[in-house]
């Protein structure tokens, strides 16, 4: 389920039928992550009182593995999954405070970590709404019902959703890892 997107009507084909790499010009990008720098990233360390995280970095080994778990959990309970109706939302997250890392507790993530941004990746899938619209759901393709139906997140957010779900997180955030390996 290799796919890239197709420009001229926002829909997945194929990674065979496309030539040409998604690109944005350097200067663009530069003012985009400046933007955030002066005002979202300025904000939050005024008012929080640290340096938080600027930038996330993920190997693409790790995502390479995400998306993969996600296809293959996706087909093993419904063989008629495309990868048309699959994808990723990012949440943009926090870490804990320090004095309350014990939520942390089983994982690798230290306390350098505390307080500053991260992101969360779930995995969604299109699914029809009442109106019939087509919509990207929040899904957990480790609990499907025996039918192969999807359980999606979004409608469970008040019903008690509990377990585990597939997702990625913490890759290197900078701040506090190393500066020196960013262009931008």
């Amino acid at each position: 389920m290799e796919t890239k997107p197709n420009l001229d009507n926002l829909e997945f084909e194929s990674a065979e039928s496309i030539s040409n790499p998604n690109t944005l010009h350097c200067d663009l990008i530069r003012t985009l992550v400046e933007n955030y720098r002066k005002n979202q990233l300025a904000c939050i360390n005024q008012n929080l009182g640290f340096d938080d995280a600027h930038s996330i970095h993920f190997d693409l080994a790790t995502l390479k593995k995400f998306i993969s778990d996600i296809e293959n959990e996706a087909l093993k309970n419904d063989s008629r999954v495309t990868d048309q109706d699959l994808g990723i939302r990012f949440y943009y997250a926090a870490y804990p405070k320090e004095q309350d890392w014990n939520i942390m507790s089983g994982t690798p993530i230290g306390t350098e970590y505390a307080q500053r941004h991260t992101l969360v990746l779930v995995p969604t899938m299109k699914q029809e709404d009442e109106n019939g619209d087509k919509l990207c759901y929040d899904f957990n393709p480790l609990s499907a019902s025996g039918s192969g139906e999807f359980l999606a997140m979004a409608s469970a957010r008040n019903s008690g959703l509990q377990g585990d779900i597939i997702c990625q997180n913490h890759g290197s955030l900078n701040p506090p890892n190393a500066l020196k390996v960013e262009t931008f």
